[in-house]
């Protein structure tokens, strides 16, 4: 009896020491995979407005303002949007994601759409709410 508490008590230590030395890598790929405002990276995105793609200054310019933004909220029954989207296609892994960007006075609103599920969230961007080249739309 004794013996198998002691070799239990073991394999539980071992398994704890595992779990808590992963490399900081391993740990910030497995909870990138959940981001739900993650990170683009310039060189496997497209940035499109009115159907336009983007030239690499204006387009690195407004992956930048999206990767700088601020998370406002997450929102579990998407708003109304109005206006011309900005859409950012990227990919992430095999799946293809695609941002339609709408920039409003106080927010930017953004629908992510990956597989086919649809999830949309609030953000706070200087950038994106206040560039020239994008078309803003109505709060509804």
């Amino acid at each position: 009896m004794t013996t198998w508490f002691i070799v239990s008590l073991i394999i539980f230590g071992l398994i704890k020491i595992i779990v808590t030395s992963i490399p900081t890598s391993a740990v910030d790929s497995f909870v990138s995979k959940f981001e739900l405002h993650p990170t683009l990276n310039d060189a496997s995105v497209t940035v499109t407005i009115n159907g336009k793609r983007l030239q690499d200054g204006e387009k690195i310019e407004v992956i930048n303002h999206f990767n700088e933004a601020l998370f406002l909220e997450k929102y579990y029954f998407p708003p109304q949007s109005s206006g011309t989207p900005v859409i950012i296609d990227t990919k992430r892994g095999k799946k293809d994601v695609r941002f339609s960007v709408y920039s409003y006075d106080d927010h930017v609103d953004v629908f992510r759409q990956y597989k086919k599920k649809v999830v949309a969230y609030s953000l706070r961007s200087d950038g994106l709410q206040k560039n020239s080249m994008l078309v803003t739309g109505d709060v509804v």
